[in-house]
């Protein structure tokens, strides 16, 4: 897949807004990527997850993991397109990203774990910590945007559909509110 055709994409689906924003990381930015308008449309989240999924074909992936909320849907996309498992964490009431539900990585289990979109890879390091702690081999990590344009380090393979350079910056840095913005919105999944 293009960046132009991921960005057609976005543009059709409603993806890419503009603004002033606060990010899951803590972070301000004036631009904001809903990724979940893209799982509105079965035509998008296929062909998207699909792409991910084509760049760990010959990876025997045996379990594709994503955090709750923004990547349940991508996980089952991309494993689908894997013919693998699929996996979602999702947070306790304790604020840690945990497997419930009865779900269980055997030791030595190749796990690909995937998130909507990669900022700080805060939630995409926790998933991965899980994985290892059971014994499972995190074989790359995978998302639709990488907001960090390929600077991220993850220890592992890391892929993603469309890199971009997005700006965010720290609350007492964000030019916005140092500019008078009305406070930021939180567009996200997680409250912080």
């Amino acid at each position: 897949m293009t960046q132009e055709r991921a960005m057609q994409i976005f543009k059709e689906a409603g993806v890419l807004l503009e603004g002033h924003f606060l990010l899951t990381s803590g972070r301000h930015s004036n631009r904001y990527l809903q990724c979940a308008k893209i799982f509105r449309n079965a035509k998008y989240s296929e062909e998207l997850c699909a792409a991910l999924a084509e760049k760990y074909r010959d990876e025997n992936i045996e379990i594709v993991i994503g955090p709750a909320m923004g990547a349940v849907q991508m996980a089952y996309e991309v494993s689908r397109a894997l013919g693998c498992e699929n996996f979602f964490t999702e947070r306790g009431d304790d604020g840690k990203m945990a497997l419930r539900r009865g779900f269980a990585v055997k030791p030595g289990q190749k796990v690909l774990v995937v998130e909507d979109v990669v900022t700080t890879g805060g939630s995409v390091r926790e998933v991965m910590e899980l994985v290892r702690a059971a014994g499972g081999k995190v074989a790359g990590v995978g998302a639709v945007v990488d907001r960090t344009d390929g600077k991220i380090n993850f220890g592992v393979p890391f892929q993603a559909v469309v890199s971009l350079n997005v700006q965010s910056w720290e609350p007492q840095d964000c030019p916005l509110c140092k500019a008078g913005a009305p406070a930021p919105v939180k567009p996200g999944s997680r409250k912080r």
